[in-house]
């Protein structure tokens, strides 16, 4: 697996178009920072806080990391900072402020801060759970919405398909920044960082144990 052409895959398939060494660098950075002592560049800190809930309940702890564990949310944090241009960054303010206010209103809690993660976890199941019929309308809503913020135009886009929009960009960004971290590069996956021969036709459970190439 090339990591580096995965990584630009991942980023287009997302709706991003992003220099793939800007992609590695931010995953580099997640990697020398202390959890403990993470203040979000672009996230507040509530919503921060609440963004590491979340990336938890896509990927949670089980015989392998949660996904906070590897630093996904700060992955994401400097993702939309570094590399989001101020339209989608705007996008993702609005539609996760959408999805954080259903929280609240479901749980009856008055504050970002106070949902927990039984709070969130119904929110993001149901902004997910849509038929294939929906989410292909929703998408078509979505890039409606957008060409028409982006061409200065009156744009609203339904609660229900923010949150949807929010839930799926998260579940995406998520898994991105989880393939990509050190720990699943280096454990996870196959890992040779000093290639060795060429083995042109070869089983790749023998090879690899079946798994996918780090680099």
């Amino acid at each position: 697996m090339d990591r580096r052409k995965a990584l630009k895959n991942m980023g287009l398939a997302l709706g991003y178009t992003v220099a793939t060494p800007t992609l590695i660098s931010i995953v580099q950075s997640c990697q020398n920072e202390t959890i403990l002592a993470w203040t979000p560049d672009f996230f507040s800190q509530e919503e921060g806080a609440a963004l590491t809930k979340l990336v938890d309940i896509i990927l949670p702890k089980t015989d392998t990391p949660s996904a906070s564990e590897v630093q996904v949310n700060l992955f994401i944090d400097r993702f939309a900072d570094q590399v989001m241009d101020k339209e989608q960054q705007d996008f993702v303010k609005m539609s996760m402020g959408n999805f954080l206010s259903k929280a609240q209103k479901d749980s009856g809690k008055e504050k970002i801060a106070d949902l927990s993660s039984e709070d969130l976890e119904p929110v993001l199941a149901s902004s997910l759970k849509v038929s294939k019929e929906d989410e292909t309308k929703y998408f078509k809503l979505i890039n409606a919405y957008q060409k028409a913020v982006a061409n200065g135009e009156p744009a609203e886009l339904e609660e229900g398909v923010s949150r949807f929009a929010f839930a799926n960009n998260l579940r995406g960004l998520t898994i991105m920044g989880y393939k990509t971290s050190e720990y699943v590069g280096e454990k996870l996956m196959a890992y040779l960082p000093i290639p060795g021969e060429y083995i042109g036709c070869a089983d790749l459970n023998e090879l690899t144990e079946g798994k996918a190439w780090s680099l």
